[in-house]
């Protein structure tokens, strides 16, 4: 393990297996991973910068990025074909909620919302952005995971409330607990296949029969658990429907 930029010190907290990079500022920690991804470097490459200029979020969304939150885009190159690349997504999402958890000591307050979003009290305080190249042959080459997390402010969004995850640590400390448990999970699927992450996702997920929207789907459905890829699960006008991929709108009691 080994640390890179400021903060070397950083180092000595991360769980084996992990390089971490430190910057000050930068554009973005994703379009930086994604450089050196293409460039063949080694999975277990985290970058951390303590401010954004040019952060990004799903869609291509404008993503603020003020000193003090955590910005940190992690690099894999799992084993496996091109249909478990959003997988990938869920077990990021575990390993957020579960450092989370840890750090705040509140764990019952933190919800995940599928695919990419944890949220606190119902409002969001993290996200995950998943990007992967493929091989030739179809099986995946490299996939990074930029996520960010509010731990000292909470940007403003139109389309929805945000918090702080207060008490949760500089983001050196809280970037080694969810690299620990990136690290856990990442062992479980090898060992053990997506299975388990997936039992252990819905801890946080969203309780049986709570109404799910969906963008493009307005009437939404009644979440029914996640399917063996992954995919969301629910139940619309007595039918069971697995959902890929979207984005949920909102969640709540049925």
């Amino acid at each position: 393990m080994s640390a890179s930029g400021q903060g070397g010190a950083a180092a000595a907290a991360l769980p084996p297996g992990w390089r971490l990079e430190l910057h000050a500022t930068l554009p973005s920690t994703a379009d930086l991973l994604l450089r050196r991804a293409e460039a063949g470097e080694a999975e277990g490459l985290a970058i951390l910068a303590r401010e954004q200029t040019a952060g990004r979020g799903r869609s291509g969304r404008a993503w603020a990025s003020p000193p003090g939150n955590l910005y940190l885009s992690v690099l894999l190159r799992p084993a496996g074909p091109a249909r478990e690349a959003p997988q990938w997504s869920l077990l990021a999402g575990l390993a957020l909620a579960e450092a989370a958890a840890a750090a705040i000591g509140e764990p019952a307050a933190l919800r995940l919302k599928w695919p990419n979003d944890l949220l606190l009290r119902g409002a969001k305080c993290a996200g995950i952005l998943a990007e992967t190249a493929l091989t030739p042959a179809g099986g995946i080459d490299w996939l990074t995971l930029g996520i960010g997390v509010n731990l000292a402010h909470a940007p403003s969004l139109a389309d929805r409330p945000t918090a702080t995850l207060d008490g949760a640590g500089p983001p050196e400390a809280f970037a080694a607990r969810l690299l620990a448990r990136l690290g856990h999970w990442r062992a479980v699927q090898a060992a053990e296949g997506f299975a388990p992450v997936r039992a252990a996702w819905r801890r946080f997920g969203p309780g049986e029969g709570e109404r799910i929207t969906l963008r493009g789907l307005p009437g939404g459905g009644l979440f029914a658990g996640l399917a063996e890829d992954g995919s969301l699960l629910l139940d619309i006008d007595g039918v069971r429907r697995a959902v890929p991929a979207g984005e949920i709108l909102s969640q709540g009691e049925a």
